[in-house]
């Protein structure tokens, strides 16, 4: 069936085909109607002159509201104005928890090309405005004119980390309530389409005659719906499948379906049983902006017209601190109640499939960040790639799914609505045993693991034995695809094992899953220090939670490597200490001697010489014991430096000339000859009374 796309002033600037990112936005639904109004708002608000920081463009609309596709089209017809680049982020997990900012800075830092390998890890501030991320992002942003749409914002706390001091940059966030906290913020309210926009709709995806010789119904259909986008698509595509059914009888059964729902309420529900209202903002404004403001958001809702843009009085630049501040506590996300349309839209859509398109709909939920491929989805229902695809492709047809970007070899991808998300997962909850659900993990678990190790003998052919191959429809064709496929994943894949630990009850299939990322990310050359520092803290806590102390004292070191690779001298300290007590629990020597020496190092580092040198000769008294003789001679010097830091310059030459001696036993002549221009300037340096 044919679709269109309506038509929609393109901005000004350079084509947008040649800004990059814009491969990156969600595909959104084929066809776009109506909200002339919103994007001449949307517009408008854009145009408005900037001083001192991004200006922020806020979409706010309850679920299936259609903001996140609104937002899209509004990007799409301005990206030209920013010839730096498109960035997208999504703000929430699919469950509507909140991604901390610290996350969101990163990867859309990856997203401008900067290299990651540079930012610290998070700290105490992972989630405000001073975490090294979003300094880091701010800072990249800087003389850009880069276009940021960010998705399903949570709070203001996780937006204003993000806004850089760049008047060029453009924010544009959609969510669900308002966003208290952050000042000058007018947002755009979302209420149903017009008449206009919801006949041209339904009449492009139900067919034009079949909605045209039933006006009446149509309009049924449209007041049962609420004109919300969502509920009117699932309808359609209902309709789409059952020709027989009268458009004024699909009407009815969607206002039974929502009287249902009401008297039937779903366990775990009942917080969400009040009908929630259209947000309204309650951003502080300055006097007399008040009924400007008021005015503005009637007319993007319900004005047939653009709204005009009304330029605010100029103002003196004001310290950038001002403009944004801590709002309050998170708010819970905000629920689909049950007497909306679109819960009425999704009973009868879901009562109107196969019990094998049921079954994925619901394992989907399982999938990592709920976006899967035929790759995944066949793991996690037990079939073959092709009848996957085929199931997730009538699942989409139905509007049940959304479209994401495709992969890197043109495989389709799909994702939950974070609308629907809740009531899948009870209705997994209802209709799968819990061996279902864990033998369907397991299976996913283990594709994965299949999946980036082979990714890994692509890579590296010469480092890793051959894997089984895959099946061909699952197979990665080149090492340009699967590194393509790693980074385009690696938050599925983290998201995946961290969800399986965090479990408990697959512990062995996550722990291969850990290894196999641990091998295969910094492959790519793009593996950034927080995703291998996430890793090694799973890996700890599997370790702990087994009681195998080895591979706890070594996923310890490998954080404390990271710390200090990162110059959190302390921190690193702090992990080499654990290692140290993980290592005497194993009674593993080499582990030990790696712990004190990363430990004296950091107090090198810190300029505590005393304490240097006293973790380096523990570190050498175990080396010696082990019969290192390479190690002991390293240390040997390590401690002269220590001595020599003291100005104890007599003991300082002991040691070295102890190195050497070791040195000269194994035929060291590179370490010699290091040792001895050390010995040499520390005797220079003596005579002269340093």
């Amino acid at each position: 069936m044919a679709r269109k796309t309506a038509t929609m002033e393109a901005g000004t600037g350079a084509p947008a085909e040649r800004v990059p990112g814009l491969d990156r936005l969600p595909a959104g639904p084929a066809l776009f109607v109506g909200r002339r109004a919103e994007l001449a708002a949307l517009r408008a608000a854009a145009a408005r002159p900037a001083e001192g920081r991004s200006p922020v463009l806020v979409l706010a609309g309850r679920p299936g509201s259609g903001r996140t596709a609104l937002a899209v089209r509004f990007a799409v017809t301005v990206a030209g104005q920013y010839p730096d680049g498109v960035l997208f982020a999504r703000l929430s997990a699919p469950d509507g928890g909140r991604v901390p900012p610290a996350r969101i800075a990163r990867r859309l830092l990856e997203q401008l090309g900067a290299d990651t390998a540079d930012v610290p890890l998070p700290g105490a501030a992972e989630d405000g405005r001073d975490d090294p991320a979003c300094v880091a992002l701010r800072a990249a942003l800087a003389g850009r004119r880069v276009l940021l749409l960010l998705d399903d914002v949570r709070d203001a706390g996780q937006l204003w980390p993000l806004l850089a001091d760049e008047p060029g940059c453009l924010v544009l966030a959609t969510t669900a309530g308002p966003l208290t906290g952050i000042e000058d913020i007018d947002p755009v309210i979302l209420g149903g389409l017009d008449r206009s926009a919801v006949a041209e709709l339904l009449g492009d995806l139900v067919g034009g005659t079949r909605i045209g010789c039933d006006p009446v119904g149509a309009a049924d259909l449209a007041e049962a719906c609420g004109s919300q986008p969502a509920a009117l698509r699932l309808m359609a595509g209902r309709l789409r499948g059952m020709p027989e059914l009268a458009v004024t009888e699909a009407a009815k059964q969607l206002l039974r379906a929502v009287a249902e729902a009401e008297k039937v309420e779903p366990e775990g529900a009942k917080e969400s049983a009040e009908p929630v209202d259209p947000p309204e903002p309650t951003v502080p404004r300055e006097k007399g902006k008040g009924e400007q403001g008021k005015k503005r958001r009637g007319a993007a809702v319900t004005g047939p017209e653009p709204v005009a843009a009304v330029a605010p009085p100029a103002e003196p630049a004001r310290d950038p601190a001002a403009w944004v501040r801590p709002g309050p506590e998170p708010a819970e996300p905000v629920p689909v109640p049950d007497n909306d349309p679109l819960v009425g839209a999704f009973t009868l859509a879901y009562a109107g499939l196969t019990a094998a398109q049921a079954r994925m709909l619901r394992a989907l939920t399982l999938a990592p960040a709920q976006a899967a491929d035929p790759r995944t989805a066949s793991a996690l229902v037990g079939c073959p790639a092709p009848e996957a695809a085929t199931t997730l492709a009538a699942l989409a047809e139905r509007e049940l799914l959304a479209e994401e970007p495709p992969a890197a070899d043109g495989t389709a991808r799909y994702r939950v609505p974070g609308r629907l998300h809740p009531r899948l997962v009870r209705l997994r909850e209802r209709d799968d045993r819990p061996a279902e659900i864990e033998l369907a993990r397991a299976r996913l678990l283990e594709r994965l693991v299949r999946l980036t190790e082979s990714a890994r003998s692509l890579l590296d052919p010469s480092g890793a034995p051959g894997t089984d191959p895959l099946p061909g429809p699952l197979r990665l064709k080149s090492a340009a695809h699967a590194r393509e496929w790693l980074l385009g994943e690696r938050d599925a894949l983290l998201g995946a094992v961290a969800d399986a630990i965090g479990q408990g009850d697959l512990d062995g299939s996550a722990g291969r899953l850990v290894t196999a990322l641990l091998r295969s990310l910094p492959l790519t050359g793009a593996a950034a220090p927080a995703d291998l520092h996430q890793l090694h803290e799973l890996v700890l806590t599997v370790a702990e939670r087994h009681g195998r102390p080895r591979r706890a004292s070594a996923a310890l070191l490998n954080l404390g490597d990271l710390q200090a690779a990162a110059g959190r001298w302390d921190q690193a300290a702090g992990h080499y200490r654990a290692a140290l007590e993980h290592a005497r629990t194993a009674d593993d020597e080499a582990l030990c001697a790696r712990a004190l020496e990363g430990a004296a190092g950091c107090h090198r580092a810190l300029g505590d010489a005393v304490r240097a040198a006293d973790w380096y000769g523990r570190a050498l008294g175990v080396r010696q014991s082990m019969g290192d003789q390479a190690a002991e001679a390293r240390l040997l010097a390590r401690v002269a430096e220590a001595h020599a830091a003291q100005r104890r310059f007599d003991e300082a030459e002991r040691e070295y000339r102890a190195s050497l001696s070791v040195l000269r036993r194994i035929g060291d002549e590179r370490g010699r000859e290091a040792v001895a221009a050390a010995l040499a300037e520390l005797r220079e340096r003596a005579s002269v009374g340093w």
